[in-house]
């Protein structure tokens, strides 16, 4: 074979302007020498119609290249953007059917939310969440810790300019992208800025439990509606598929007439240091962080208002994580159409949160009822000479991003939340009622309430 300085003598005899002696020298380096000395010798004869330049390119392929159409299945796409696009069927009908496609709003069109509170809900559980939300965006933050808040917005996509302390957390007034605040602080800390927040002109969406007291609770409400501003309580449990089946089996009678409910939540809970230890942050112990899920959930379920209660309260002594609140609390409730329920929660025991509930012709069962998934739902009901047990089989649904889109609706579309503030307070009612039941020894009369969902605002959307 002749030398490479010799094929490239060649190549430049050719007169050929595309291919220079350091373009060969590279092609011979990667060892293509033969392709572009054939390719180049082969149209070295020919000459450049219209002044253009030769390719030097080689055609490897036998033949023609086919090509596959460009096309997409038939679709029909709605005006509408809330509306969802249906795509062509795949599936056989006698096959479980798709769900339909997702339709989150425009990023323009989505309520902006502003975090307070930078701890372990915000950070595993509300902001991942935003990723499954249509209707609702994170646009600011409020913390007291800069560095983690830092972190945090470049993380999310959180402008600097939005990014708030404590201290210049009124300054929200002047951000115009937030039309929301999802307050995520200690217990004792939500009457404070939930009023400071609807002073600032925006919606509230607190967590729960809603604050340490009733008076603060009802402050709250006072608040939001002196400004004109929706309050909404985050009890996630309400806008949850599983529970939403069990309440609507419920009301129904699918299974007869309910006669008893006994619920558990508690979890073994360490850091004496932490603020849920601390009276002051925490307003309590078990009861208003664990055990409220409980007593929500069984008001829910049943859409009715507890008229009596007795409770009982332990610590166990010298544990120092019990010196200021509660480790344990069990309670009765007695509620106008006969159903008695009894609830545990503790901060002593292993992690155990679930519900029963029995009726007539057959139980319902939620095991596990409380996490943010893996939920189980399981029913039992008589057919024939045998006990038929069911396990529903139902997808997780980001129990977060289903409630703020709820209260993104709810602003889009000026209504009253499912659980406004006034649903915050009823339960603060009960639980005060409780612990003066254990303090007193005796049960404790609540006022009687007539109407079914008494707290409550209008059904959410399924959909939403």
């Amino acid at each position: 074979m002749k030398s490479i300085d010799h094929l490239v003598d060649l190549l430049d005899q050719s007169r050929l302007p595309m291919v220079s002696r350091q373009k060969f020298l590279k092609t011979a380096g990667q060892g293509l020498v033969a392709g572009a000395v054939g390719s180049a010798l082969l149209g070295c004869d020919k000459k450049p119609e219209n002044n253009s330049s030769v390719s030097a390119t080689v055609n490897t392929t036998s033949g023609p290249v086919p090509k596959l159409p460009a096309t997409s299945p038939p679709a029909k796409v709605p005006a509408d953007s809330t509306k969802p696009i249906e795509l062509e069927q795949i599936k056989a009908k006698t096959e479980q059917e798709e769900s339909p496609t997702p339709s989150p709003l425009p990023q323009d069109q989505r309520i902006g939310y502003a975090l307070v509170g930078l701890g372990h809900l915000t950070l595993n559980q509300i902001l991942p969440a935003f990723g499954a939300c249509k209707k609702s965006k994170v646009v600011a933050l409020v913390s007291g810790s800069p560095e983690k808040m830092q972190k945090v917005a470049a993380q999310y996509g959180v402008r600097k300019e939005s990014c708030y302390n404590y201290a210049d957390y009124d300054k929200l007034r002047e951000n115009k992208e937030v039309q929301a605040i999802y307050i995520v602080l200690p217990n004792g800390m939500h009457a404070e800025y939930t009023i400071r927040g609807a002073q600032a002109g925006k919606h509230i969406l607190c967590e729960k439990p809603m604050a340490n007291s009733a008076q603060e609770c009802q402050s709250m409400i006072d608040a939001c509606q002196k400004a004109g501003r929706k309050l909404m309580i985050a009890y996630r449990i309400q806008y949850e598929p599983h529970h939403r089946i069990v309440r609507e089996m419920i009301q129904k009678e699918q299974f007869g007439k309910v006669k008893s409910i006994m619920a558990n939540n508690g979890q073994n809970s360490d850091n004496p240091d932490h603020w849920r230890f601390k009276k002051a942050l925490a307003g309590g112990g078990s009861l208003p962080d664990v055990g409220l899920y409980c007593l929500n959930t069984i008001r829910y379920l049943l859409g009715e208002e507890p008229t009596e209660v007795v409770g009982y309260v332990h610590s166990t002594p010298n544990d120092p994580r019990f010196k200021e609140v509660e480790e344990q609390v069990n309670w009765l409730m007695k509620f106008p159409s006969g159903v008695q329920t009894s609830c545990a929660t503790s901060y002593g025991h292993h992690d155990d949160k679930n519900y029963k509930v029995l009726a007539d012709t057959g139980w319902i069962k939620m095991d596990p009822a409380f996490p943010y998934t893996g939920l189980q739902l399981e029913t039992s009901q008589a057919q024939g000479k045998e006990n038929q047990v069911i396990q529903h089989k139902i997808s997780d649904q980001d129990q977060f991003a289903a409630e703020m889109d709820h209260f993104s609706e709810c602003i889009l579309e000026n209504k009253r939340p499912f659980t406004p503030g006034e649903e915050g307070l009823q339960d603060q009612k009960i639980m005060e009622a409780i612990y003066r039941s254990a303090r007193e020894g005796r049960p404790v009369k609540l006022a009687e309430v007539d109407k079914k969902d008494a707290f409550r605002g209008p059904e959410p959307k399924k959909s939403a």
